[in-house]
């Protein structure tokens, strides 16, 4: 059967709920939304704490309430979501394929909205050597095992990694009867918030080793021990352990993104996009984390109310896809800048700002912003992070020659 028209939204996370939403608001017919887990909501369904909704919903919610409230609205406004369903088929050129409990089916879409979201890689990815023994786990898994099926994680966790997630990991783990023997960076020190870094010491009484590596696990059938490497001294220590966490060192779910073949950015890994959120591939826009794992989950769904609009927008008018896309690139030791390319008249980008990530530790750096020998834009921000997004202003994109060369984004100077 081969249905044709909707706008379909792949991922109903909180970006892609947010997306159909806005799609809905304005004026698209018919909006359908594919989720190839059990429930939408995405991350925030089993991620308890509170803290969600402020950007967005402007009320602090749960993770659950949160995701249950943008499944709600989605479906309020005349979105059609349909869970446990997914592409199993995209050519470059031609339609999607979709897999479903009613079967299989093809979908000609008016504007697709990809927001499959980021996932943190496992310890496979991260070629940790040792054994391979039980209760190695991510946060995502740690958080379904805890919040949606009821199970201990174990009695002495490692978490691998000091960003916002890992912190969480450390709440997860308590709730789960779990405790945290210690958390481990190979950065010189954690990349969250300092209120979260004393609350976590003082509430879990768990140490931080800064530059020091997971060398090895070991253990069998379960994790026994793993051996902890310090970074500057070479000095091995073992800590005994049953549980270890990897938090962080997110990668975007782009497969489907690389099936249809669109042009990814380098530094984040996805989709490269403009302002406005278009790919490269005519009706096909981004949003979310798969854009800039990881940010939170409201900033996600700004992003997907961005794409929503911008989508209904080329629905409505049939306006043509832009030819010349001018890339942005970041020299080391940024990372990546989101969005990543430059178009003419594409507006301005999700809450008016660029997301800049940073591989060290800056303070008040001097960011430049050229395109060969013109200088865009020069200021200073106030720190860098790795692992936390700085902002930057939208304005000098007004400037960029269409025929001309990349834009670059570089420290001039580090304070």
């Amino acid at each position: 059967m081969s249905v044709v028209g909707p706008v379909v939204v792949i991922g109903a996370g909180p970006a892609g709920l947010a997306a159909a939403l806005e799609l809905r608001r304005r004026g698209v017919a018919r909006v359908l939304v594919l989720e190839r887990e059990t429930e939408p909501g995405g991350i925030p369904r089993h991620a308890q704490h509170q803290g969600f909704g402020l950007r967005d919903l402007r009320r602090p919610l749960s993770g659950p309430r949160y995701a249950r409230r943008y499944a709600e609205l989605a479906t309020a406004a005349g979105a059609e979501l349909r869970t446990e369903t997914m592409v199993t088929g995209w050519s470059p050129s031609g339609p999607l394929e979709v897999t479903g409990p009613s079967g299989r089916e093809t979908l000609e879409p008016a504007a697709v909205v990809l927001a499959t979201g980021c996932r943190e890689r496992p310890r496979p990815a991260r070629l940790v050597p040792g054994s391979r023994p039980e209760g190695v786990i991510t946060t995502g898994a740690l958080q379904q095992l805890v919040y949606l099926k009821g199970l201990s994680p174990g009695t002495r966790a490692l978490v691998v990694g000091a960003e916002h997630v890992s912190f969480s990991a450390l709440l997860t783990l308590a709730h789960g009867g779990a405790r945290a023997v210690g958390m481990v960076t190979e950065l010189a020190r954690h990349q969250s918030l300092a209120l979260f870094r004393a609350g976590a010491a003082l509430r879990f009484r768990a140490p931080l080793w800064t530059r020091t590596a997971l060398s090895e696990i070991h253990g069998r059938p379960r994790v026994e021990e793993v051996e902890l490497t310090d970074l500057d001294s070479g000095a091995v220590r073992r800590v005994a352990c049953d549980t270890v966490v990897f938090t962080a060192d997110w990668i975007p779910d782009h497969e489907l993104a690389v099936m249809a073949a669109l042009a990814m950015d380098a530094g984040t890994r996805g989709p490269a996009v403009d302002a406005a959120l278009r790919t490269s591939r005519p009706g096909v826009f981004a949003a979310g984390n798969l854009l800039h794992g990881a940010e939170t989950a409201d900033v996600a769904a700004l992003g997907g109310l961005h794409a929503g609009a911008a989508a209904a927008a080329f629905v409505a008018t049939g306006q043509g896809w832009p030819d010349a896309r001018i890339p942005i690139e970041c020299e080391p030791p940024l990372r990546w800048i989101a969005p990543n390319a430059v178009v003419p008249g594409a507006g301005r980008p999700p809450r008016g700002r660029f997301a800049l990530r940073s591989s060290d530790f800056l303070s008040r750096p001097r960011i430049e912003i050229a395109q060969g020998s013109r200088t865009l834009w020069v200021g200073r921000i106030a720190r860098l992070v790795p692992g936390r997004s700085a902002s930057l202003p939208h304005s000098w994109t007004q400037a960029v020659d269409p025929s001309a060369e990349a834009v670059r984004v570089r420290v001039a100077a580090a304070g």
